[in-house]
């Protein structure tokens, strides 16, 4: 048996192309790990994440809605802040400016009309520096 045959297939890693319609799409989902705790006691809040069954990309609308497979975004509020940012990247959050203490970030996943799917809420301490 030779490599090939036992290697998964890009649509096995990635899913299916963005160009085909998924019917009967399973729901999104947001996975949140902690704040990695190494850059914790350099007062900065990294927060690694990952979705399932939505991708996560900067477009929005009513337009947007129906795209197959699903795209969405986060909304980012530290602290029961009254706001929330946005974020499309796709990337890592990455918080500074903490003040020592304990600290909570909810992340919400939306889709392109700022609808929340799903949400996490995690709690940590910024120890003194």
């Amino acid at each position: 048996m030779n490599n090939a045959s036992i290697r998964q297939s890009a649509k096995d890693i990635k899913g299916p192309a963005p160009i085909t319609t998924i019917t009967g799409e399973p729901a999104p989902l947001l996975i949140v790990d902690l704040p990695l705790p190494e850059q914790l006691q350099y007062g900065r809040v990294v927060i690694q994440y990952r979705t399932e069954n939505l991708r996560i990309i900067p477009v929005y609308g009513q337009g947007a809605r129906n795209v197959s497979p699903r795209i969405g975004h986060l909304h980012v509020t530290v602290d029961d802040a009254p706001w929330h940012w946005l974020d499309a990247s796709g990337e890592p959050l990455i918080i500074k400016g903490l003040l020592p203490g304990q600290h909570s970030v909810l992340i919400e996943l939306a889709d392109p009309e700022h609808n929340v799917i799903d949400f996490k809420k995690i709690a940590f301490v910024v120890p003194a520096l």
